[in-house]
């Protein structure tokens, strides 16, 4: 079973509560990470066809992953700066907004701390 996940800097971050076989010597606050994308409306179109036909949108999942990945950087960034090397019970949420939804939202959140 893979661990938990580990950027340049040695952060760890999971979605657990604690880290097995690194207790937690100190915790450090809530640190949080938030990015926003917009749509293309040629990409949009294509997805809307796909949905249709059944096919998968790779388009929307590349941007979601990297999307995700860039919330990720941010909250291990803000970690960093409270002197952690840990972010643990780490919730990623997913939200449309804007006034025709045409822009995605995606957050992390957890808490830093020293392991």
């Amino acid at each position: 079973m893979p661990g938990p996940w580990k950027d340049a800097r040695g952060i760890i971050v999971t979605t657990t509560p604690t880290i097995e076989g690194q207790p937690i010597r100190e915790y450090l606050g809530i640190v949080t990470g938030e990015v926003i994308v917009g749509a293309n409306l040629f990409r949009d179109l294509f997805a809307n066809i796909r949905d249709i036909v059944g096919g998968r949108s790779g388009s929307y999942e590349r941007i979601l992953a990297d999307a995700r990945n860039q919330a990720i950087e941010e909250l291990q960034a803000e970690c960093a700066t409270r002197g952690g090397n840990a972010v643990v019970g780490v919730d990623l949420d997913y939200e449309v907004i804007g006034d025709t939804g045409s822009m995605l939202m995606v957050s992390a959140s957890g808490t830093a701390v020293k392991v």
